[in-house]
């Protein structure tokens, strides 16, 4: 049974701005070398050669490579994504929005980006989760890097090194999967079967990386893109339901095999794999995952949009889950997991413009905007589906993704100007990776550095 626990944290506090010109200089001098981070190293910093195992199948994009091997063709900051009409907008300089961005990850990635497990292998520690290395993690972190190209001349390092972190850890059933968990030695531990949430970035990562830099270098990005989305569609999907399982441990077997995480429903990633693919079949994942969306905010949130973190009986009767069926008694509630998702559905609101993803955010969004009145001070680690808090302390895991909701909400942009200054002056410490990392992320795409594969 697969599990990554959560611990609350409390909110960070806040801390002074940092301007542009400081934030970029600080990145592009440092390397994070004085936090223990990434700082090269001769010895491990070249690239691996490319192999028929580790080149996939679905060879190059056919678009031509960069002048320079490491040279991105989307920079950061260069507003390359389109964002759908009407999409809202921090106020303020654009600059000094992306100064921000910058700032933020030049500090996750001191915190929490390594050198180790082997030659040339970059990881994203987990301090926070029940392993130091979990997949969502080096997920998190290829999507990321591979977003940031441009702010960070490690960027291609670093990608390839998380890629062969997870090349080096295939999930003991489906090889083409990542193992979800590994252990401070770096072995794969609990059965070293996969977690669905890693597996997802982790090709979407690729898709992202192929994009970026091309697949004509060391590694065949797209080529292991298409491999590792044939795997998920294999290992992660059920073929009933259409709808994502937790991991490629369950089976027909057992009561596991009929239940579906909400922040495994990551309907861009799911288009990405269309596209990328040609394979209609993930028209019928995204249609399932959306109706599943709908009918548990109409039946089981009518007032608040909230979905819960399980979701169980998905092949029948659907509904949010009883106490403990994989975690804790807030299975059914708006958790540790689900906390995410006004950042994964609305990632797929604002770039694709889809009807459904943006009715989906914009009823969340509604309802927390009036719950707060409109100061993020107020939002609650984890409701009720009903609304009730269910904790007192605050937490950017869960303030952070409702900004990225807020982006399709026609009457919050008093709301998202509050919550982009929230996340901007916030400080994280080291065992803050949960937090640190969504933010990022939902920070990525409110300052309007989204971008699609």
């Amino acid at each position: 049974m697969r599990q990554l626990l959560r611990r609350p944290r409390g909110l960070p506090a806040a801390v002074p701005a940092v301007t542009a010109a400081l934030a970029a200089a600080a990145l592009a001098v440092a390397g994070c070398a004085a936090d223990g981070g990434t700082a090269d190293d001769a010895a491990h910093g070249s690239a691996a050669a490319r192999t028929p195992a580790a080149s996939g199948t679905g060879g190059a994009t056919g678009t031509p490579a960069p002048a320079a091997p490491d040279a991105p063709r989307v920079p950061f900051g260069g507003h390359a994504g389109r964002y759908a009409a009407g999409t809202l907008r921090p106020s303020g300089d654009q600059a000094v929005l992306d100064a921000k961005v910058v700032e933020h990850y030049r500090r996750w990635k001191a915190a929490f980006v390594r050198r180790g497990c082997g030659h040339g292998r970059y990881q994203v520690l987990s301090p926070d989760a029940d392993h130091p290395y979990v997949a969502e993690a080096q997920g998190y972190g290829m999507v990321v890097t591979a977003t940031m190209a441009g702010a960070d001349p490690d960027a291609k390092k670093i990608f390839d090194g998380l890629l062969r972190y997870v090349l080096a850890h295939p999930s003991s059933i489906t090889p083409g999967l990542l193992a979800a968990e590994q252990d401070a030695s770096c072995r794969s531990v609990n059965g070293g079967d996969s977690a669905t949430d890693g597996d997802l970035d982790v090709a979407y990562g690729l898709l992202l990386a192929d994009r970026q830099w091309g697949s004509s270098g060391a590694f065949d990005y797209r080529g292991l893109a298409l491999d590792r989305i044939r795997a998920i569609r294999k290992g992660e999907i059920n073929p009933v339901t259409r709808l994502t399982k937790l991991g490629d441990w369950t089976d027909r077997g057992d009561e596991y095999y009929w239940v579906s995480r909400s922040s495994d429903w990551m309907i861009g990633h799911f288009r990405a794999f269309r596209r990328a693919t040609g394979d209609p079949s993930w028209d019928e994942v995204i249609a399932a995952h959306q109706d599943l969306i709908a009918a548990q905010q109409t039946r089981y949130a009518p007032g608040t949009g909230l979905l819960a973190d399980f979701v169980v009986g998905t092949r029948t009767d659907p509904k949010p889950a009883p106490r403990e069926v994989l975690e804790d008694p807030h299975d059914g509630a708006y958790w540790w997991n689900a906390c995410r998702t006004p950042w994964r559905i609305g990632d797929d609101a604002v770039t694709s413009g889809d009807a459904r993803s943006l009715a989906a955010v914009r009823r969340v969004s509604a309802w927390i905007r009036k719950e707060t009145g409109g100061d993020p001070g107020r939002i609650g680690a984890g409701y009720t589906l009903a609304g009730r808090r269910l904790s007192g302390d605050a937490e950017l895991a869960f303030s952070a993704p409702f900004a990225v909701a807020a982006m399709a909400d026609p009457g919050g942009q008093a709301w998202l100007d509050a919550l982009w200054d929230e996340m901007a002056s916030a400080a994280f410490g080291r065992r803050d990776y949960f937090s640190a990392s969504v933010t990022l992320q939902a920070m990525i795409t409110v300052s309007g550095n989204r971008w699609t594969p």
